[in-house]
């Protein structure tokens, strides 16, 4: 049956509409029909594999229609492909999630790193279709104001910091853009005195001229120069540039701020100069307050109160809020600053009520209690850090009860805990911090070391991960008639099959 005879005449014409905006578009759909003749004819082609339901590929539709667009006057194909009616080419290519990207390079795919704004994507394309180091003669005014930081090596070909620039260029091709100059005349004209490189930048200051001789300078020392340069005295934090953040493992300042406020610029550049002065030391951003409540409530800001100044520790995720009493003023934010780096500040740790009583299989942990629970010595402890959203925590939650609960007759030697890892922080005592969920961690006891599980999440390997772990002795006592009675709701035997109804727990 023709599927033109199921749908009213209303819906084709509308669909024929469609049909004429995609022909208009810049984008170009593929199917198994025609994909692996396009990819393969094409130096370099940008592909979306989405979904037509898929919010973030809604989200992500108009900035790829832009950037096509845009660069298809540098001869830049991007194209697409929906996974809804090509299942079977998407799955050939190793799709397990929407929107994923891939960059073809006649017909050889990579993974496309880069932004999902239009000019992040047009700027990230344009860098794979140049070599990692370009050659920079008479366009050299042109190339360095062609994207957000340009790289510049003014130095002879033999040069020994030649080498090393293009080892530089080769790792980080996919986020800047290099060039090298070897005429004598263009070095004059740019009013440089070889080797030198220089960075070129459209924020902050335009030019900055690597500080030490460049003669001797090594690959090492270069990139880090140039990842500092990167990132701006103060700027917007968002999902496109947050990993750039994180990624460099400074501490992060936050300025959350309601833009719909008349002074919020001034807001801003009331702290430019203090950031300036801290460059190196600590990153400044500034965050749309209404946008992103939650990332505030994230970092113990209690109040939709702005504006607001929290410091972050990215490594360790510790917190160290200003208190929403005070007036965020350049004077106090450069004492909260000063006082920071001089470690003069306590975290502020989040944490959920100590539970009045532990009725459950499992020992429920909060921030409160972390040293004093898990840093017994006295005691194995095996903890599960979760999230309440989670569908892997809470399918996990059955078994993780049934080991706390196979465990209890001898819990004063071994603690099966869990904790809610959004609602309770990790205090700086923990030498790890949470990535993913479920987390699990197993302390050995007398020890500070913990030990990552990675195995599979079944009974019998959760119960034998104790047993290879475990220091204290394991000798269960000798069972009672009282064990053996049905239905009373102590241990449970080591099985695959559902515990008893006296068993089960519901969720808090």
């Amino acid at each position: 049956m023709r599927l033109s005879s199921l749908i009213p005449a209303t819906l084709l014409a509308f669909s024929s509409l469609v049909i004429a905006a995609d022909a208009e578009s810049d984008v170009i759909s593929l199917t198994s029909d025609n994909f692996e003749k396009s990819v393969k004819k094409e130096d370099l082609m940008l592909v979306e594999f989405f979904a037509p339901w898929c919010g973030h590929c809604k989200a992500l539709a108009p900035h790829y229609e832009e950037a096509a667009t845009t660069l298809k006057e540098k001869n830049i194909k991007l194209a697409k492909v929906d996974c809804v009616d090509q299942a079977d080419l998407c799955q050939s290519h190793g799709v397990q999630g929407y929107p994923t990207l891939k960059v073809f390079r006649n017909g050889t795919p990579t993974d496309y790193n880069g932004p999902r704004k239009a000019d992040g994507i047009v700027s990230y394309m344009v860098k794979q279709s140049l070599p990692a180091v370009n050659d920079v003669g008479a366009n050299h005014d042109e190339f360095v104001k062609s994207d957000k930081l340009v790289v510049v090596a003014y130095a002879k070909k033999d040069e020994p910091v030649t080498k090393e620039f293009a080892e530089v260029a080769q790792k980080n091709r996919d986020d800047y853009l290099f060039g090298h100059v070897t005429d004598a005349d263009v070095t004059a004209a740019a009013g440089v005195t070889p080797p030198q490189i220089v960075v070129y930048r459209t924020f902050d200051d335009e030019r900055t001229e690597y500080p030490l001789p460049a003669k001797g300078a090594k690959a090492r020392e270069l990139e880090e120069w140039i990842q500092e340069l990167s990132i701006p005295v103060i700027d917007e934090v968002n999902g496109e540039n947050y990993g750039l953040y994180a990624s460099s493992e400074k501490p992060l300042a936050y300025l959350f701020i309601d833009r719909t406020q008349e002074n919020f610029q001034e807001q801003i550049d009331a702290i430019r100069p203090i950031a300036k002065e801290f460059k190196g030391k600590m990153n400044f951003v500034w965050i749309d307050a209404v946008k992103f409540a939650d990332h505030g409530k994230a970092l113990n800001l209690h109040e939709a109160k702005w504006p607001a100044f929290v410091i972050q520790d990215v490594k360790k995720q510790l917190k160290y809020p200003m208190s929403q009493g005070e007036q965020v003023t350049p004077t106090n934010v450069q004492d909260w600053v000063e006082r920071y780096l001089k470690k003069e500040l306590k975290p502020e740790l989040k944490s959920e009520p100590i539970p009045e009583s532990q009725d459950e299989p499992v020992f429920v942990l909060v921030g409160k209690q972390f040293d004093e629970v898990v840093f017994d010595d006295s005691k194995d402890v095996f903890l599960e850090l979760y999230a309440s959203w989670c569908g892997h925590c809470k399918r996990l939650k059955p078994t993780w009860d049934q080991l706390g609960e196979h465990f209890a007759p001898i819990k004063d030697r071994v603690t099966i805990a869990k904790m809610e890892a959004q609602q309770n922080d990790l205090p700086p005592s923990a030498p790890f911090r949470v990535a993913g969920f479920p987390t699990l961690k197993f302390k050995p006891a007398g020890s500070k070391e913990f030990i990552d599980y990675e195995g599979d999440r079944s009974l019998e390997s959760l119960v034998s991960f104790v047993e290879e772990n475990a220091k204290n002795d394991l000798t269960f006592p000798p069972p009672t008639e009282k064990v053996e009675t049905e239905g009373d709701g102590k241990q449970a035997p080591i099985s695959s099959e559902n515990a008893t109804e006296g068993g089960k727990h519901d969720e808090l």
